[in-house]
């Protein structure tokens, strides 16, 4: 699963590495541990060309109350088509989830302890997950626009730390995976494959991380 995730640039970084996007005017916080139900970075395609700000945690149009999201926090990407909480939304609402890292905790061998692990690109450049979206109107009349992390099996570099990694959509698939149209699953599917080990990078990083509260730069730091 994906739990965890930063994204530490600035307004000008983001403009740097996604030129297209209309960008809010305030400037924004970095974010060294994004937690499931805070708000994250998100290019949905009804807005292909718009950064917007969703919870993370889906919330499907016929939930009964906001609760469910929390749960839905991940999609496997092998049950998409399957499950009714992710299918509707694969098939017409899907979106970009941006980040530049994320955390996963490696079961140390004999002991039960796990080690949370950063794993980001080594050129340090941000990314997008590919995410499915929702809008649940609520019982006072709300809207609430939910997303969720696909993930995927590990490559070569994450098979040792988990069984699972978000999947990472290189950016010449962006334009399919925002397309506005319906669009079938097996044509979708083979870009939610695991992304290149080449490319990546994992180091153990604090214990801070583990609690949710804690959202400063040393999160980051190897240890």
């Amino acid at each position: 699963m994906c739990g965890r995730f930063t994204l530490a640039l600035d307004l000008e970084g983001l403009r740097q590495s996604f030129p297209w996007l209309t960008l809010p005017e305030r400037d924004l916080t970095p974010r060294y541990n994004i937690a499931p139900t805070q708000p994250v970075a998100v290019v949905a395609n009804n807005h292909p060309d718009r950064l917007d700000f969703f919870v993370w945690g889906l919330i499907p149009s016929w939930a009964k109350d906001p609760t469910i999201g929390s749960r839905l926090i991940n999609a496997r990407a092998e049950t998409l088509a399957e499950k009714p909480a992710f299918r509707n939304a694969y098939r017409r609402r899907r979106c970009l989830i941006l980040a530049d890292g994320f955390y996963e905790w490696r079961k140390e061998v004999g002991t039960t302890r796990k080690t949370p692990m950063y794993i980001r690109m080594k050129s340090g450049e941000p990314f997008a997950f590919a995410g499915l979206w929702e809008a649940w109107n609520s019982p006072l009349g709300d809207l609430v626009l939910s997303c969720t992390i696909i993930t995927t099996t590990p490559n070569e570099l994450l098979a040792p730390i988990h069984d699972r990694m978000p999947a990472i959509l290189p950016r010449e698939a962006y334009d399919e995976w925002l397309d506005p149209n319906d669009r079938r699953p097996a044509d979708l599917a083979p870009l939610l494959r695991p992304y290149p080990a080449r490319e990546m990078e994992a180091y153990a990083v604090s214990m801070q991380v583990n609690n949710p509260a804690y959202d400063g730069p040393e999160c980051i730091v190897p240890v």
